[in-house]
This record gives C-alpha cells, structure tokens and sequence, in this order.
C-alpha cells in the first residue's frame, strides 16, 4: 500500500476511518442546520444568537478540557467513546423531533448544543489520543492525516447535501440523518478487535494530575507555542460556520443551497492539505507556522472578494492553510508526547482551540451585524497572521533551538532540531528514539 494510505493496511483503523467518515457526513449536515435554523427560522438573522449557539455547544470544554482528558488518560478510550457518541446521537435525535414536530424553541437549541458539549469534551481528547493505540506508532502520522482527510471528505459532502436537503424538506431532516450516522461509528468501535490495540497503561489515580499536566507543558516551549497559536486562531479565526451564514446573508443575499455549498468549497482546500500531509514521513515546523501565516493572508483575501463565487473560490486556499496549520499541531503533540500525558496535553490543544469560541463566535456574530459580515472575516485573519509572525519570531529567537526531549515509558521520544529547518521536527521513521507500545496480551 502506498505512503498516503500506509495506515489503512491495519483492520482496525479501516473500520475507525469508515465509521467516522459516515458520522462525520451527519455531523456536517447538523452544523449547517442548526446554523441555518438559529439564523433564518428561530430568530431574524442574528448573528449574536447563532454565535451563542455555537459558543454553548464549546463552553464545555473550556471548562472540563482538563479533567476530561485526565478521564481519557485514566479508562479504556474504546469504552469510554461509546458512551460519549450514544450522548451525541441522542442530541441530534432530539432536536430533530423538535424540529419535525414543530415545537423547537431557541432555548432547546441552546440547551441541546449545551449538552452536546458536556458529550464533546469527553469525547474529543479520547478520541484524539485514541488514533495512537488503533495503529501502531510508525503509522500515526499517516492516520492523523487520514483522519483529516476522512474528516474533510464528509465536510465536503455534508454541507453540500444539508443545503439540499434544508431546501426541500427543510432542516428536521439534517438532524434525524445525523442521529442515524452515529449508528456507523459505534458499530465500528464495536467491532474492533482489543487484542489488536495498542493500550498504554492507564494513568493511576494520584493527587494532582490536573497539576501535573499542566506542569509538563509549561516545561515545553514547543508545546506553549502551539498551544498560543491554536488559542488565537482558533476563539477569532475558525468560526467559519457563522461566517459563511452571515456572508451568505448579508453580502451576498443567497440561500440554503448556497451557504451550504461554501461549506463544501472550503472542504476541497481542507482535504488537499490532508492528503498532501498523508504524504509527508516527517513533521516540520515550517507547515505549522506557514500554515498560521497563510491561513491568515488568505482569510483577508476572502473578506474582500466583490461576489460570491469569487468568495467560494477564495475559501480553498483559506481551507488548505488552516488543515496545514491544525494537522501539524496535531501530528506534532501526538509524536512527541508521553503516552501517560497524551490524553490530558490532547484535552488542553483542544479546550484552547475550541474552548476559545464561547468567546470568540459571539464577537464574530455581534461584529458581522453591527460592522458587517466582512468585517467578521477580516477580523479573524488579522490576528492570525499576528500570531503566526509571533511564532515565527519566537523561532529565530532562539527559543527552540535545544531538544525537546519527552521521555516515554521506556525510551525516550525526541523532538530535534533541524538545521534546515528553523524549529523542531519529529523523526516519524522506525528506529531509535521511538517508544514502542505493546499490544494487549504480548
């Protein structure tokens, strides 16, 4: 098999991948409807109540981020996975009754996408340190990549799909489709063969490992880097979900079919950058800073463009540059990261990449509508493309210069420097300097 599918040859990430990539679809197609609801039927085009949505359905993890991914690096991640889908299934499910039957209130959309996170932060960071015991650790760069790529595949489906479904039937179907999808991806879990895994030893229960996460971290300054770039770009520049509604809307007076497209637009620059990264045998600094700057440049380019196609055409490079950034930051904790910390480091990257946006998707709302959706975009670019020349600075400052070295049970994992790479990159061949998980019951 070739290097950009080289994961695929093991059984268990075949049915992890498929499972996920028919949930995702549904996934995508609620997010487009509870926008579209919120926006157009249960309020007239407030981007302040769609901002609010969104936040809730993040303010969870801002707050549980830690102790949420210290119960991941506590109990079994494939356990713990079907309790939190069944939860998220059973949302979607919900909401959709609502919907159909007529008697859906923003309150209930609020309280649903409140409840969906609480699920959301137990699931993400096992779901995140999960893909490193499905396959072994030669191949996690690879299935963080396809990971990427199945997620953007369903991105690029979904939307698209949820306008035309919203169009015809209006947005109770998009629910019910989701709630169904959670079906694939707890009967993959199900079906996966434990033997085959590759499970670290839990964490033991002590006194302050909350603490003791937080102090691994604050020694690395790569991982503190990361962590302020994805704080940034992740509370003011990825709230494209109300953006786009808002620039559909607002700018450029179009309907479901078209704001659901957009969607699927930007999905074609996303899977680009995933597959281009499921080429790559090597992590490089250079794709994650690039990848802020860019994401940056090209979200102010978008914020501009006088029509909507020229926007849509816009989004692909925007979402090339963003699936650069977030893939590197991901590829880059899961590699050099001690298996007994990997749950709680994964659970702070995401609290700061999602935890953020109870803050930042109202304020993206509240500007689209007092200054104008444009402006919404341009906002998020900005400072994206401050923080990526502060990380670029923080480089050359010499502030990476040393190894990084993350001691794993048993060996260590070494994070080096490149001399032709001004910052870290991660060795992501066999050999030396490779913590090697043992399956369950060698």
């Amino acid at each position: 098999m070739s290097q950009m599918f080289k994961a695929l040859s093991v059984p268990n990430y075949r049915l992890w991948v498929s499972g996920a990539l028919v949930s995702n679809i549904g996934t995508w197609m609620q997010r487009v409807a509870q926008d579209w609801l919120v926006l157009t039927v249960l309020t007239h085009n407030s981007g302040t109540a769609t901002g609010i949505t969104t936040g809730l359905q993040f303010l969870p993890i801002l707050f549980l981020g830690p102790y949420a991914g210290l119960v991941a690096d506590r109990y079994n991640k494939r356990k713990l996975l079907l309790v939190t889908q069944t939860i998220m299934g059973l949302c979607a499910l919900v909401l959709g009754l609502l919907v159909l039957t007529d008697t859906a209130e923003l309150w209930h959309v609020y309280t649903l996408a409140f409840v969906l996170g609480l699920a959301s932060a137990f699931d993400a960071p096992a779901r995140q340190a999960f893909v490193s015991e499905v396959v072994g650790p030669d191949d996690v760069p690879n299935a963080v990549a396809l990971n990427s790529a199945s997620f953007n595949l369903a991105r690029l489906a979904g939307p698209g799909v949820a306008g035309l479904v919203i169009a015809w039937l209006g947005t109770a179907p998009a629910f019910l489709i989701n709630a169904a999808s959670f079906a694939a991806v707890l009967v993959s879990i199900w079906k996966m063969k434990p033997e085959l895994l590759y499970t670290p030893k839990p964490a033991v229960r002590a006194k302050h490992q909350i603490r003791e996460g937080m102090h691994y971290i604050k020694g690395r300054p790569d991982l503190v880097m990361i962590l302020v770039l994805t704080a940034l770009i992740g509370t003011f520049g990825l709230n494209f979900q109300i953006t786009n509604a808002m620039m559909a809307t607002q700018a450029y007076g179009v309907g479901p079919g078209e704001y659901g497209l957009l969607g699927s637009v930007m999905a074609v620059g996303t899977l680009g950058g995933a597959l281009l990264a499921a080429r790559r045998g090597r992590f490089r600094l250079r794709y994650l800073i690039g990848g802020a700057i860019l994401f940056g440049v090209f979200s102010v380019g978008a914020s501009v463009m006088p029509t909507f196609w020229l926007y849509a055409l816009a989004l692909v490079p925007v979402g090339l540059a963003s699936l650069t950034f977030l893939n590197s930051c991901n590829t880059s904790i899961q590699l050099s990261v001690e298996p007994r910390f990997r749950g709680r480091v994964l659970a702070i990257y995401m609290m700061v990449i999602q935890g953020g946006t109870p803050i930042g998707a109202p304020l993206v709302g509240w500007l689209g509508t007092e200054f104008g959706a444009r402006w919404s975009i341009a906002a998020g670019g900005i400072i994206a493309l401050a923080a990526g020349l502060w990380a670029l600075q923080f480089v050359r400052r010499g502030h990476l210069n040393q190894p990084v070295f993350a001691t794993g049970e048993g060996q260590p994992s070494i994070v080096v420097v490149d001399e032709e790479d001004p910052g870290p990159s991660v060795d992501t061949e066999a050999g030396e300097g490779r913590p090697t998980p043992t399956r369950r019951g060698e």
